[in-house]
């Protein structure tokens, strides 16, 4: 089997089982409840002889999960750049955060669909496409995202504040987390901090919280009933981490892993690391390729999710836009899950070097290309908003943001962007001043 080529046959065979059932309670049969229970026993011993089947033994040794070897499979690399915050820190920060927030507004409503129906939308609507504003009308206007914002508060004529989506309470998590247990903040930390702040969450995350709340301790939340080791979840709250480290990968890094940690393992922590070393990076050079060079710095030269890079930066130059991003994603990873890590990692890159030192055509192409495409277009935007600052995001982008991000976090009332920055910068300072 070529790898990334998973056999994707059992899915249809949910629909056939409860159809089945169904005609036949219909049809007067008895003793339907006890086959069906019968069905899903056998479902469940099978799910765990699949999870059993041994690993491969080279490929574990090229992929830790400790942070030791980890660092120790690291290429060569820059480490640390700064020492002190530069004097345009701030300038690259609010850049950072405007551009997360944006890109990830841009892709909120429209998380997960294919190419061909984003484009069906556009045309629909009379919207440029790729956008280079935001959609102007929401699918199902009326419905709530995160049981808190309305999908038109995503569009220009209802937009009061940043909308609520995950990726970006994640980094006002993040934020919250070095604020109340400091630099020095542990796994175990952070697994409290989740049960005191997180209403609910999804795929990995949405497992290690169920675990953490059935009393699993923090450093093996993750290991229990989860097959989202390698997904997306742990990536998208890799900007705390940078904004708190900027010049500092290695640093970022490190705060990414212990994060991390609470829900992902092997690549899925390598991704996290991966953008937080390349945000951090970013603050620090001109050039948003050169921060994911960095990045790659902090993870394992040879685990699968550095190889993906390394190819996705190699070809680059042939992926001219969003639909031969979308069309190379389904021929190298046809049955990959649409959250994963790997692919949504590449769209990523791709969105950067398609869109190059344009901010409205980074996140409009990298939304365009689908996939997990709020996380990939917030990501793209937080690192080249700390390439090149506030001041080089078109306005229209956070003109109806109004000082204001809103969240679904327990016990937090709405956030206001510039003492986000302010507090941010304050943790940035903390960490220039350690050694």
């Amino acid at each position: 089997m070529r790898l990334f080529d998973y056999p994707d046959k059992v899915a249809a065979w949910e629909r056939v089982i409860n159809a089945y059932a169904q005609q036949k309670v219909e049809f007067g049969a008895s003793g339907v409840a006890e086959k069906v229970a019968e069905i899903e026993a056998l479902l469940k011993q099978k799910v765990a002889e699949l999870d059993a089947l041994a690993n491969d033994a080279e490929l574990a040794k090229a992929e830790p999960d400790d942070l030791e070897t980890i660092r120790s499979l690291r290429p060569d690399g820059s480490r640390r750049m700064w020492t002190s915050l530069s004097e345009d820190f701030r300038e690259r920060l609010e850049g950072s955060w405007l551009g997360r927030c944006a890109g990830c507004t841009l892709g909120s409503i429209v998380e997960g669909w294919t190419v061909e129906r984003m484009e069906e939308w556009a045309q629909y609507l009379g919207d440029e496409y790729p956008l280079v504003d935001y959609w102007s009308v929401a699918e199902q206007p009326h419905n709530r995202k995160y049981q808190t914002s309305l999908r038109e508060d995503f569009t220009p004529a209802k937009m009061d504040g940043v909308p609520t989506d995950d990726d970006l309470n994640y980094t006002l998590l993040g934020l919250m987390i070095l604020e109340e247990y400091g630099l020095d903040f542990t796994t175990d930390d952070l697994g409290e901090a989740w049960i005191k702040y997180l209403p609910f969450a999804f795929t990995a995350e949405g497992i290690a919280l169920a675990n953490l709340r059935a009393g699993i301790p923090p450093m093996q939340a993750a290991e229990v009933d989860n097959c989202f080791l390698n997904w997306i979840g742990a990536d998208i709250r890799s900007d705390p981490w940078g904004y708190a480290a900027p010049g500092w990968p290695q640093k970022a890094a490190e705060f990414a892993y212990r994060d991390a940690y609470v829900s992902h393992r092997r690549n899925g922590i390598y991704a996290a690391m991966f953008f937080s070393a390349a945000i951090s990076a970013a603050f620090a050079v001109n050039d948003p390729v050169e921060a994911l060079q960095i990045g790659l710095e902090e993870i394992p030269a040879d685990c699968l999710l550095a190889r993906e890079v390394r190819w996705a930066l190699e070809v680059a130059p042939s992926i001219a836009n969003y639909r031969d991003a979308a069309a190379a994603i389904e021929e190298r990873y046809p049955q990959m899950g649409g959250a994963h890590a790997i692919n949504n990692t590449v769209l990523t890159v791709w969105g950067l070097t398609v869109g190059g030192d344009d901010y409205t055509k980074v996140i409009g192409e990298t939304v365009a290309m689908g996939k997990d495409n709020d996380c990939t277009a917030a990501t793209a935007g937080s690192i080249w908003g700390a390439v090149y600052g506030k001041s080089a995001i078109p306005k229209h982008w956070y003109k109806n943001f109004n000082n204001k991000v809103h969240t679904f976090l327990y016990h937090q009332s709405t956030f206001a962007i510039d003492d986000v920055i302010d507090r941010f910068v304050v943790q940035a300072e903390k960490v220039m001043a350690g050694n």
